[in-house]
């Protein structure tokens, strides 16, 4: 039987990228799945194509910065399912420009989603993946959460931010001997439209950004990133890296310590 066949599995950020191609692959699994985004018509749509596959699916339009409407749908997904097995934690937003050209509402923006959106949906779910006996806490950071590039401070703070909070979730789960995995994941380029519905500083060109970042760094699909999460998640791994992007950038910074920062800004100016 496949690993996920029959599990429960909650998707934030299921309306659209890595979050959907999750929900769909699961679905081909036999995995029951409550699917969550921002966008009622973009989740309603995943919806259908899991179901396509015969999937059992709960929908609901969640802003995970509202704690409130978190609970309620925890409270939704325990009434339909009656358990939790795992969670992903997909739900993101970009920021691009200079600290100094940018507003603080955008850097607020970023923060309250990428980072208080995964405290907020791990924290309201922990309790059932405790109950669940084997549950699995599922993030989602970034190659820069660990490498670092200039017009990307509210990103990388952010990302740089899930990584410890997983790191510090996973010792607390083990410490207190509870059976709940943390898995931590690293994509690279991934072909999701994170960067077409991003915000944007004061003076950057946000056509030739979103452009150079669909023709030269989104090289992955997003679901074959799916299946390396999928994967990573299986086998209960700590990090998951998506991409040889994100492998090779780990490696540099293992390698390098801060003088990566060096051959960035090197690159940058050519």
């Amino acid at each position: 039987m496949d690993y996920y066949a029959h599990r429960v599995a909650v998707i934030t950020g299921a309306g659209s990228g890595i979050g959907r191609a999750l929900a769909v692959n699961l679905a081909r699994r036999g995995t029951r799945l409550a699917l969550s985004d921002q966008n009622a018509e973009a989740v309603a749509e995943t919806a259908r194509r899991c179901q396509r596959f015969g999937a059992r699916v709960l929908t609901d339009t969640v802003d995970v910065t509202d704690r409130q409407a978190v609970l309620r749908h925890s409270a939704a997904v325990h009434e339909e399912f009656g358990r939790v097995d795992m969670v992903f934690c997909v739900a993101g937003v970009i920021h691009t420009g200079r600290l100094i050209n940018s507003e603080f509402s955008d850097f607020d923006h970023v923060l309250n989603v990428n980072l208080l959106g995964v405290v907020n949906t791990a924290k309201t779910f922990l309790p059932l993946l405790i109950s669940s006996g084997g549950g699995h806490v599922v993030t989602v950071s970034s190659a820069f959460g660990f490498f670092s590039a200039p017009c990307y401070t509210a990103y990388s703070a952010s990302k740089f931010a899930v990584r410890g909070f997983s790191e510090s979730l996973r010792q607390e789960m083990r410490l207190d001997g509870h059976p709940v995995s943390v898995t931590c994941v690293y994509p690279g380029g991934v072909r999701t439209p994170i960067m077409r519905n991003g915000r944007f500083a004061k003076g950057e060109d946000s056509a030739a950004v979103t452009k150079r970042f669909d023709t030269k760094v989104a090289r992955m699909d997003a679901s074959r990133a799916a299946a390396i999460i999928l994967l990573g998640v299986r086998r209960r791994q700590a990090q998951v890296f998506v991409g040889a992007d994100a492998k090779i950038a780990w490696i540099l910074v293992r390698a390098l310590g801060s003088a990566y920062q060096r051959l960035v800004l090197w690159v940058g100016r050519r």
